[in-house]
């Protein structure tokens, strides 16, 4: 065998992988976007950094996770209304989005318990006294 024989060999293996890694990327079908619609939620975007500031300013954390638990505790008074949503970034199927409605005086307790284990974050929206707000937690169960 020679240098020449040794470099189309070289040549055409290089080839074959390369071909073997299209194969295996085409047929992937498990590709999540993070949102199916970012462009509309990125043009949105200045009012969620105003919902993020009123989060900031108040005197309560708002949004808790309680890991003996595996719940998320929400501290809103009566009357607020929002959203919570559980996003996992690894699996878009996995995600969930809970309505609330607080009607009860005292913390809220939201079980997780029966959310597949691993990274998740969990995003809140809310609106209380005619003002938006949202903060966001990164938990792992």
């Amino acid at each position: 065998m020679d240098w020449g024989k040794g470099i189309l060999l070289t040549i055409f293996a290089f080839v074959g992988f390369i071909m073997v890694l299209v194969v295996i990327s085409v047929k992937q079908d498990d590709i999540h976007l993070v949102t199916e619609n970012y462009y509309e939620k990125e043009i949105k975007y200045q009012e969620q950094i105003e919902r993020e500031k009123s989060a900031s300013t108040l005197e309560r954390e708002v949004l808790v996770y309680d890991g003996a638990s595996q719940s998320m505790v929400l501290d809103l008074p009566v009357g607020a209304k929002g959203s919570l949503q559980l996003f996992r970034p690894s699996d878009a199927r996995l995600d969930q989005e809970l309505l609330l409605e607080i009607t009860e005086e005292g913390k809220t307790l939201v079980p997780l318990e029966k959310l597949k284990p691993g990274y998740w974050r969990v995003q809140l929206t809310w609106s209380e006294g005619g003002v938006d707000y949202y903060q966001e937690k990164k938990i792992h169960i």
